[in-house]
């Protein structure tokens, strides 16, 4: 067996001399192949890369004839060139012609040649190419020379990724790690975006592939690996770590990683064949995002994110890398992420920013309600995408169809700015409907309110011709807060958002954190179930100061006008009891201070727990209106985590028993004279919507880029006849209607704009 001509170290040392040359682009090629059959004593050394039509070019060659350069091409999959390739995986073999996938090209005139190795050339897992070396003697490859070939890949598959060898492709032509890719997500802001990717956790860019100093360089990975170790061990005692939450889940998984001595020894193995610290960590997670990419188990599939972010983390621990939030955002910024808290997205500028798009995400989740509210277009569950993404590049996000186009083609772009256009023409007739009534043809009045959390939102009431907001969500300023905002502040922000709102009311929600709404200044006890814990009102009435101070800073930001107040997560009546309790102490408090109290407190209930439904007839004397939170609700009747897609989507919002319940809540309030409003994401989405007008409901609060579509299908609306229709499907034995095919076929009848 052949060993290396002066190894490894020194092919990387003529290489890194090589592209210090003023050398034209195929020149610099030419003879980055000639150095590689020299170290390798191979008679052939060929570099393929993968082009964006799926073709495999050959684009430099040492040892075949120089005129198949540019010419000679092998579909992807297609002999062995093209099985490295389809596979991510090397191949070495003794006597190539006699593999069942060997394809032969007469024009290279390779026939003299047996011995054959080929390794995949990869970026970002994605194969960018193929280096292959042969010989005319049958021979086997050694292991020591499989990884010094896909070593010297990891050099390759850099240079061909800039500029610089672009005047190589033909016209008409680009690499493959270039060419458009479209993913198919899920819907989470309407609305379409065209911007520049800005990736939200950037990956860090290796400029130093080289290893100088061997020992060195395993000094540094060492001390690196401890200290990244260490960061972990101290995030996971951290302690308002919930032991049941996602978070927690990956920094297991971090850990479990980082301690890992298969990976651990392969990024030693990695620096020993010559790179640094840094292009170690990049060649061993491009071989296994390269393998992980071509499972179909879709939880080892999942584990290949944890390892791209525990990479990322190790490559800024080596390169002291922390750029992140607060980085200057380009015009028509459009974020992309794994996964972002609605924390997060708010520390950007919010001018700039058009679109975020997450692989992770559901329709319910917090960033996606955040999103809708500052009217930004996002879409979730775009798989890969971060990995697939470069800083930079053109992005399109259809927020509608849950479409996102990375790289978009002359002609995808043209069709999207005609949608734009075709865009303003809708909201401008939208806008044409904001003064006139919420009316059905037969009569019905809909009342229709805004969500809302901000107050940068609040101006869009004028905008919509909504009557007001039907939830306005307080919790955000303290998510985004990095210390407990103080009485002043609380009030500013409530008398604020009652100035820009003018005469239409505003609906003010207690604080609902906890849970996953994590506040980085309270910690408390680890929990099993975080979603069913220690939150909202539970929280409230056991830290009653917190409670107090926002209920005083409420009333105090009245000025005498009237307020309405909103107890989230009511379990039992005796817990809104208390809550008025606490709100009667207040307003006798401020009188005694010679502080103006409102002229009337209006206090109300927010149906999200099923037992509430079982004590209406205790609570509803007591509310003077009350709110059904769908979101909650819908995730607790089910049993079915609203943030985990995997089960979110396997039950319909509107399927029969969860209408049951609503309309049963319907019909207590009617009994009591109670008004009702539905103020979750429900609400927000016509077919949806005209399933809850249909058992009654008459009050909706959406966001604010819902009421226009919403309030056009009301206007064109014939209730009376739904809503017998859907009396009889919800009665007892018609248990086989699908309720959303039933609307579907009265929209169809309508010719309702759905």
């Amino acid at each position: 067996m052949a060993t290396l001509t002066g190894g490894p170290r020194v092919l990387l040392r003529q290489l890194r001399e090589t592209m210090a040359e003023p050398l034209g682009s195929q020149d610099r090629l030419n003879k980055i192949v000639d150095l590689i059959a020299d170290n390798m004593r191979a008679d052939v050394c060929s570099f393929y890369v993968l082009r964006d039509d799926g073709a495999l070019e050959l684009f430099a060659t040492h040892g075949l004839k120089p005129e198949a350069v540019h010419m000679t091409t092998l579909r992807l999959g297609e002999g062995l060139v093209g099985l490295i390739a389809a596979e991510a995986e090397p191949l070495s073999l003794e006597n190539a012609p006699a593999h069942p996938a060997f394809a032969y090209r007469p024009e290279t005139g390779e026939d003299p040649f047996y011995a054959f190795m080929g390794v995949p050339v990869l970026r970002a897992g994605q194969t960018l190419g193929v280096l292959v070396v042969q010989n005319k003697d049958r021979r086997v490859f050694g292991e020591d020379e499989v990884e010094a070939m896909l070593t010297t890949a990891t050099i390759l598959a850099e240079m061909i990724a800039t500029s610089e060898f672009d005047s190589l492709i033909k016209p008409g032509s680009d690499i493959d790690l270039r060419r458009p890719r479209t993913f198919d997500g899920l819907a989470l802001a309407e609305g379409i975006a065209l911007g520049q990717v800005v990736l939200h956790d950037p990956r860090v860019v290796v400029t130093n592939f080289i290893a100088d100093d061997i020992d060195a360089e395993k000094q540094r990975l060492d001390v690196a690996l401890e200290k990244m170790r260490v960061s972990i061990d101290v995030m996971l005692d951290h302690g308002d770590m919930q032991p049941s939450s996602d978070h927690r889940e990956i920094l297991e998984t971090y850990r479990m990683f980082a301690n890992d001595r298969g990976w651990v020894g392969r990024l030693m193995e990695a620096i020993d064949n010559g790179l640094s610290a840094e292009a170690a960590v990049e060649r061993v997670q491009n071989d296994t995002r390269a393998r992980m990419l071509r499972q179909t188990d879709p939880y080892i599939r999942d584990r290949l994110h944890d390892l791209d972010d525990l990479a990322n983390r190790l490559l800024r621990v080596l390169t002291d890398n922390n750029d992140g939030l607060g980085k200057e955002l380009p015009d028509n910024a459009v974020l992309v992420a794994r996964n972002m808290g609605p924390a997060e997205l708010l520390e950007y500028d919010r001018s700039k920013l058009r679109g975020v798009v997450l692989e992770e995400g559901g329709s319910t989740s917090h960033v996606a309600i955040v999103a809708r509210s500052l009217g930004i277009v996002a879409v979730g569950q775009a798989e890969s995408i971060v990995s697939m993404s470069e800083e930079g590049d053109d992005i399109i996000v259809d927020g509608g169809a849950g479409a996102v186009h990375l790289r978009p083609t002359p002609d995808v772009e043209q069709t999207y700015v005609e949608k734009v256009r075709l865009s303003a023409k809708r909201r401008a007739h939208y806008l044409a409907l904001r003064d006139l009534p919420s009316v059905t043809r037969d009569g019905h009045k809909i009342t229709l309110l805004h969500n809302s959390g901000l107050v940068a939102d609040l101006p869009m009431l004028n905008e919509t011709g909504a009557e007001g907001v039907g939830l306005f969500r307080t919790e955000l300023q303290f998510m985004i807060a990095s210390k407990l905002p103080r009485l002043n502040e609380q009030v500013d922000l409530y008398r604020d958002a009652l100035r820009i709102a003018g005469e239409r009311p505003v609906v003010f929600r207690l604080l609902d954190i906890g849970g996953d709404k994590v506040v980085p200044y309270m910690r408390s006890a680890a929990e099993e179930n975080p979603a069913m814990g220690w939150r909202s009102l539970r929280l409230a009435l056991d830290r009653p100061g917190l409670l107090r101070t926002q209920v005083r800073a409420l009333l105090m930001a009245a000025e005498g006008k009237p307020m309405k107040i909103l107890v989230p997560m009511v379990t039992e009546a005796f817990e809104f009891r208390q809550a008025r309790l606490v709100v009667q102490k207040e307003i006798e408090r401020l009188k005694r201070a010679g502080e103006t109290v409102p002229s009337r407190v209006e206090l109300g209930a927010m149906i999200e727990v099923p037992s509430l439904l079982f004590e209406l007839d205790q609570l509803l004397p007591e509310a003077d209106f009350v709110s059904i939170g769908s979101n909650d609700l819908i995730q607790f009747l089910t049993a079915a985590d609203r943030a985990n897609p995997r089960v979110s989507k396997n039950y319909d919002p509107i399927g029969l028993p969860r209408l049951r319940a609503l309309r049963h809540i319907v019909d207590a309030a009617r009994r009591y004279n109670v008004p009702l409003t539905m103020c979750g994401e429900l609400a927000g989405k016509p077919l949806e919507a005209l399933a809850l007008m249909a058992i009654g409901m008459n009050r909706l609060s959406m966001g604010p880029s819902s009421i226009g579509p919403v309030k056009e299908m009301i206007m064109a609306l014939e209730l009376d006849p739904i809503r017998k229709s859907v009396a009889a499907a919800l009665a007892d034995g018609a248990d086989g209607v699908s309720m959303r095919e039933l609307l579907q076929e009265w929209v169809d009848r309508q010719n309702l704009p759905v």
